[in-house]
């Protein structure tokens, strides 16, 4: 996948808009310049009333002047009541035949003019009911739909160059764009993440009412990348409260707020900067070991990490006899224990196994392992 460098996510000054699975509006093919509008609702709906008002005084205005080339059936007297009536009927419908155009002048006037503004009167009605209502009720009851079927989603807080690549790397380990949703501020940044297939919503993850609006109290995950740390430890203090028991991984630049994370209720801190810091120190004697590490960490590696609860058939088992990769770490309890460790002798009901398993061979590295000491070197 090709990389892209979007600019940090922003969670300021912004409402929770639409939840959406479908095409936006605003997908960036459409290659458009917009801007916001200066007028509100109610002085659009003004405006458009408004030139439907003087349209329809300009045909008034005619059928009064030219009033001798109607008649009317029933007492062929034109009053203006009856040029109103006739204007109406005339603008709005076909008519009803009791008041008739009887010159060739009249006629082409109805034809030429009264017909294409009925005809942008229904368009203005039409798009009228539309913008201000039907689309309302519509958004609303795909809103609605949408947060019906959420439940053990991931949710997304910020797509910028790390969220991009987080929910990058959570398809290709396997996860359906569709269980993945996507909080930002910048429409831009929500059209990538909607080609990706992830539901998407523009608005403030520092806010209550956002994360609700995802059911954050039913969500897998958290991962939070809103490229700034004291709005990244905000989301955190909002998602704990609103979700106790929620796994929250937040993303920091600055090591003096890795401990703040923590006490705001990250699950697990990320310092990207720190760790490509030890990536470099430990490159200066040779790549390998970089390249390694990045291996592990993406799912288009040769070998990869990965942790899992331990399945009921291996209560009991070595973490050495594993048949699904080589294991190296039991989480027990928050507790990590290497494979090295004595506790690591046998798993028990509820641990948690960090594995290493090569892609499209499971248990071929365990296997290996078997016929070697653990001392021996790790797959390549």
């Amino acid at each position: 996948m090709s990389a892209r460098s979007p600019q940090p996510s922003r969670f300021a000054h912004a409402s929770a808009r639409v939840l959406t699975n479908r095409q936006v509006p605003w997908a960036i093919s459409q290659l458009q310049l917009r801007r916001r509008s200066k007028f509100g609702i109610r002085t659009q709906l003004a405006i458009r009333l408004g030139i439907m008002a003087l349209l329809l005084a300009l045909i008034i205005g005619f059928h009064w002047i030219e009033r001798d080339s109607l008649k009317d059936m029933y007492d062929g007297k034109i009053s203006l009541a009856d040029i109103i009536y006739f204007t109406m009927i005339s603008a709005t419908t076909t008519g009803y035949g009791d008041i008739v155009p009887i010159t060739e002048r009249a006629r082409l006037f109805d034809a030429l003019v009264v017909t294409p503004i009925r005809i942008f009167f229904l368009l203005i009605l039409a798009g009228t009911a539309y913008s201000f209502f039907i689309k309302r009720l519509w958004d609303k009851y795909l809103m609605r739909r949408l947060q019906a079927g959420l439940t053990d989603h991931i949710i997304v807080a910020g797509f910028g160059s790390s969220g991009s690549e987080a929910v990058a790397e959570l398809v290709a380990r396997g996860s359906e764009p569709s269980s993945l949703v996507v909080i930002d501020c910048d429409e831009e940044a929500l059209t990538h993440a909607h080609d990706y297939g992830c539901m998407v919503l523009q608005g403030d993850a520092t806010r209550d009412a956002t994360l609700q609006a995802v059911h954050v109290e039913r969500a897998r995950a958290l991962l939070v990348t809103a490229g700034r740390d004291d709005t990244s430890i905000l989301v955190c203090l909002t998602a704990r409260h609103l979700a106790p028991d929620l796994r929250i991984t937040v993303s920091v630049r600055a090591s003096d707020n890795e401990l703040p994370a923590r006490a705001a209720g990250a699950t697990t801190v990320i310092n990207p900067v720190s760790f490509s810091g030890l990536l470099m120190a430990g490159s200066a004697q040779g790549s390998g070991v970089a390249d390694y590490l990045a291996d592990l960490a993406s799912a288009r590696g040769r070998v990869q990490l990965r942790e899992r609860m331990v399945g009921a058939e291996e209560v009991g088992r070595q973490l050495a006899e594993i048949d699904t990769g080589v294991g190296l770490r039991i989480i027990r309890d928050g507790e990590a224990i290497s494979f090295e460790d004595p506790g690591a002798c046998t798993l028990q009901e509820g641990d948690r196994i960090i594995e290493l398993f090569g892609e499209g061979a499971p248990g071929q590295h365990a296997r290996a392992a078997k016929g070697a000491s653990r001392g021996s070197a790790l797959p390549a």
